[in-house]
């Protein structure tokens, strides 16, 4: 199936992304995503980077402060899901400009943008950089131009 959940979370265990891409429950959401990422922050970095769990496995990897946790079925390659989860930081960087946690905090909407530019229904579907870059831009300038306009709601946004 291929990633069925990403997920940032930093090195104190506060979650800063979720994405799901099975169909789950609420309450098994907020169980899988205590009992992911407390695996992964109980674990040193001497050791590897997979994990065996419920029949599943989960990848992750460290960057600066965050982890980037997938959890994938046992039959899927490993390796390519670490290079999934390193081509979407390369991207984050490349946008945000060394992209660091604070980044993610304030700007979560373009993180989850350029998320779903790379990944649809947990497969990657854009290799190319400078597409999501691209798309991540036009985006961009379309919220611009939305704030630019008259609008009741843009009036508000103005005053606060």
């Amino acid at each position: 199936m291929g990633i069925e959940l990403l997920l940032l979370v930093n090195r104190q265990g506060k979650v800063r992304l979720t994405k799901f891409y099975a169909d789950v429950d609420k309450k098994d959401k907020q169980r899988v995503v205590r009992e992911v990422s407390s695996m992964v922050l109980g674990r040193t970095h001497k050791l590897c980077n997979f994990i065996e769990w419920r029949g599943k496995k989960i990848v992750y990897k460290r960057y600066a402060s965050l982890y980037f946790v997938t959890l994938i079925d046992a039959e899927d390659n490993e390796l390519i899901t670490l290079e999934t989860i390193h081509h979407y930081v390369e991207n984050l960087d490349k946008y945000f400009g060394n992209v660091a946690e604070l980044d993610i905090i304030f700007n979560f909407h373009k993180a989850y943008y350029i998320l779903d530019e790379l990944l649809i229904g947990g497969e990657l579907q854009e290799t190319s950089k400078r597409n999501v870059l691209k798309a991540a831009g036009a985006q961009d300038d379309m919220m611009e131009e939305d704030l630019k306009r008259d609008t009741p709601l843009n009036r508000i946004k103005l005053k606060v």
